[in-house]
């Protein structure tokens, strides 16, 4: 059985929930009646393993509800954002740095995020400088049975994290552990405010040559820079993980995982999952237009190479058919509109779920960024020794 949260300030959480549950049948009962109501109303309705505020908590019991070691096995339980209250976030240099191309102008973007009607989302005037709480990906990384909370780059997204408190509170109570890593005080040295923003060209080179818009300063992180193989977690060096947040992650992991650097020829590296996608043992997406530095890795005759459709706006990637969400080994929930990574699945021997989210899409992420898988059926192994 697959249990879904669907929290308020994340993606298309209603519609995905409707879907998936109308294809996998009893999936979400006493979940998507819930859909609507605050986090903490359903939280309120399910914590019976929560012990009260003033109150230690229960020793830790043996069937802890988190548990994920990587991206396929069998998916039991998984976090799927909402739009609502979501917002532009103002365009500052971590925030520029990003954009497709320099002729498109930042209030063009803003009108047309507005314009974006999707059937889950509601739109309102906003009044603070925060962006949303879209995808629990970015902020929360599953490894074992522990949820860490990264402590992300933009400072539109410091206070992402509020929106997921409630629900990690009712994990943590239920036996998981917790792990908040340190929040960065984004400070201006955390930015090189004379970051070049010019050609794509010129942003190859600076990033081939390791200069990003992210300093040293401190440790910062996003979730969604790091893919899970068991014991071997891969992440990039990119416009929002720098090397000493890399670094607190491996010496956190230490000695139980091991945290592997890699690079891609990509000018605006931000979030792997569009680039290297892990599938499934010996399986790996690979993106044609951001070929991996490490030769080795390339060589590996299960690296599939896709075609994909572009895509329309400023805050997405046309290779999003890529963010795919592994339901277990021989199931996966693609795009509806993406025939060509369809076929690919299907010659693999993996079912495609099919589900339209160009909208969703349209806010910056797919499947994979949408959701967070907090347990799978599995057990720690190593795919890479």
């Amino acid at each position: 059985m697959l249990r879904v949260r669907c929290l308020r300030g994340g993606s298309r959480g209603a519609e995905a929930a409707h879907f998936i549950g109308s294809r996998l049948g009893r999936v979400f009962t006493g979940w998507v009646q819930r859909t609507f109501q605050s986090t903490q109303a359903a939280t309120a309705s399910q914590n019976t393993c929560a012990a009260d505020d003033n109150k230690a908590t229960n020793p830790v019991p043996k069937d802890c509800p988190v548990c994920s070691y990587n991206e396929w096995d069998p998916l039991e339980e998984v976090i799927v954002g909402r739009a609502e209250n979501a917002c532009v976030p103002p365009f500052s240099v971590e925030v520029k740095v990003n954009k497709k191309n320099n002729n498109f102008k930042w209030k063009v973007v803003q009108f047309l995020y507005m314009q974006l009607k999707l059937c889950s989302a509601q739109r309102m005037v906003f009044t603070h400088e925060s962006m949303y709480a879209a995808m629990p990906r970015d902020i929360l990384l599953v490894v074992g049975n522990e949820i860490i909370e990264a402590p992300m780059a933009w400072r539109a997204r410091f206070f992402e994290y509020r929106a997921y408190r409630q629900i990690i509170k009712e994990y943590f109570n239920c036996g998981a552990k917790w792990t908040t890593a340190p929040k960065p005080t984004m400070a201006d040295e955390l930015y090189d405010k004379d970051y070049p923003i010019r050609s794509v060209e010129d942003r190859h080179k600076l990033a081939a040559q390791g200069k990003f818009v992210t300093t040293e300063f401190e440790p910062c992180f996003d979730a969604a820079d790091f893919i899970r193989a068991g014991r071997d977690i891969f992440v990039q060096r990119s416009q929002v993980t720098n090397y000493m947040g890399i670094e607190w992650m491996r010496r956190h992991l230490a000695p139980d995982y091991r945290v592997h650097v890699i690079s891609f020829k990509d000018p605006n590296p931000m979030h792997i999952d569009a680039t290297f996608n892990i599938i499934g043992p010996g399986l790996v997406l690979s993106n044609p237009d951001r070929p991996c530095y490490q030769v080795r890795l390339q060589q590996n005759r299960n690296w599939f190479i896709l075609v994909c459709l572009d895509h329309p706006l400023w805050m997405s990637s046309k290779w999003l058919s890529m963010n795919v969400l592994m339901l277990d080994e021989k199931r996966v929930m693609v795009d509806a509109n993406e025939t060509s990574i369809q076929k690919m699945f299907e010659k693999l021997g993996i079912s495609t779920i099919k589900v339209s989210i160009r909208h969703a899409n349209s806010l910056g992420g797919g499947f994979h960024c949408w959701t967070c898988d907090i347990r799978r059926r599995g057990t720690l192994q190593s795919y890479f020794d």
